[in-house]
This record gives structure tokens, sequence and C-alpha cells, in this order.
């Protein structure tokens, strides 16, 4: 089976596994979505889930964020780790958009890589939850399975990123990576890949090297 049709045939095995699979971090708009996927490094989704109800309450808007206090901002999101550099980068993050990108997440991956805190998984994100445009959000999970899958030979993010996105077409990215997720927490985990209820199993070459 040649890599791009072994990509799209996954891509359908999660989309029947996982029909309705949607960013799990819980915001309100794009802004709010930027700082909760910077609160997610080295953190879970369920643990910055709990945290951003009062971050959001008290700074809803890049206005409100730009104008906060460090220290304020530490308190709040202490619990999701790597506290000081993070509410740094947030307060940056927001003073860029209000000042230089007239209040707006920019659509961009060059000028979203120019904001405090963002590199290309929180951009690709963006890019395809809020402007549709496509982008391979390469975390733990998609790193691990797209290996396992024999549709990337790196290891490397952003070389993770580059073998793979032209295998899975823009209108399907961003929705794939959200089921790559939930399939790696259930079936491929990290500890142990549960080959035996694997609906890929028939053209994983990590089962059949011949496919």
């Amino acid at each position: 089976m040649q890599k791009k049709d072994r990509a799209i045939a996954f891509a359908q095995v999660l989309e029947n596994l996982y029909p309705d699979a949607i960013c799990s971090l819980e915001y309100k708009d794009p802004f709010q979505l930027l700082c909760a996927v910077q609160l997610s490094a080295q953190c879970t989704d369920a643990r910055v889930n709990m945290v951003t109800p009062d971050l959001f309450a008290a700074y809803p808007d890049a206005l409100s964020m730009s104008k906060a206090e460090l220290g304020d901002v530490e308190r709040l999101i202490k619990s999701c780790g790597f506290y000081h550099n993070k509410a740094k980068n947030l307060i940056q993050c927001a003073n860029q958009i209000v000042n230089e990108y007239n209040n707006t997440v920019p659509d961009s991956m060059e000028e979203l890589l120019k904001l405090a805190g963002v590199g290309r998984k929180t951009a690709n994100l963006i890019l395809g939850d809020v402007y549709k445009k496509g982008g391979m959000v390469i975390d733990t999970h998609a790193k691990r399975i797209l290996y396992r899958m024999g549709l990337t030979t790196k290891q490397d993010p952003t070389q993770v990123e580059m073998e793979t996105s032209p295998l899975i077409p823009i209108h399907m990215q961003s929705d794939f990576c959200h089921r790559i997720v939930l399939f790696g927490r259930d079936i491929c985990t990290a500890r142990k890949a549960y080959c035996d209820r694997c609906p890929a199993e028939e053209f994983c070459p990590k089962r059949n090297p011949k496919k």
C-alpha cells in the first residue's frame, strides 16, 4: 500500500471511530483558544480546562490580558506547570495582538509564529480549528502513531509535520489530528499498542510489514 493510500485509509478509520472529535480544550473565541493551547504545553487538557474558567473570568480577551499583572496570572495558572514563562508569554502575546494585529489573532503561520509562546503546534491548531486552513498538529500522540503507521520516518515534530502534511488533504487535517489524540489514548497508547482491537491493524506496517 502506498503511503498516501495508507494515510487516507487511516484517516477514514479514525473518522469512523471518532466522528464527532473536536478540540478537548474549552474556549469561547480564538484568543482564548490561543491561551489554552499555550497552557497545555507539558500539561493535560483536563488540567487546563480546570484552570481557564478563572483565568478567562479575570482576563476574557486580549485587551484585559495585556494589562494583567504577571503575579496575578501566575497565581491563576500555577497548577499548569512552567507557570512563570507561560504567564509572561500570555501577557506579551496579548500585547502583540492588541498593538500589532488590531486585536485579532493572526491567520497565517508566519504571523502566528511571531507571537510570544507560539510554536508550530499551536499555530497549526489555530489555523485548523479557527480559520479552517488545515494544519498538522504534531503532539506526542501524533508523532508516535504516525511513525508506527509508517507515515513518517522522522522524530522531530517539525519534520514529522512536513513529511505527513502532504498525505492528508487540508480539509481533513484538523479533525484527523483531534482523532489521532483519542486513538492514542484509547488504542495505540504510549505504553502499549492494543493491536488486537485496532481497526487499522490490517494496513499497519507494525503488524503487517508487507503492507
